[in-house]
């Protein structure tokens, strides 16, 4: 495990020892978590970005055309 040191400014860092008091962990976990969802976020739409460049306009439409024509159940209709 590495160490970094960190310079935070005071409204995040009161913010963080209010959070992680609230859930009930280390502040020092609350900033690897967030760290760490942040990269992942990041890495996630690196790879959509990637997916979606290889893909082929002609593949999209195929899959749409196969798409039923029928109106979505009741239960399936979103409330307006």
């Amino acid at each position: 495990m590495s160490n970094y040191a960190l310079r935070v400014p005071d409204f995040l860092m009161k913010t963080a020892r209010s959070i992680a008091k609230k859930e009930r962990t280390s502040v020092n976990q609350l900033f690897v978590t967030a760290i760490a969802e942040k990269l992942s976020a990041l890495q996630t739409a690196d790879l959509l970005q990637e997916k979606a460049a290889l893909a082929l306009e002609e593949d999209y439409f195929n899959v749409l055309a196969q798409v039923s024509s029928q109106e979505p159940l009741a239960q399936d209709k979103k409330d307006v």
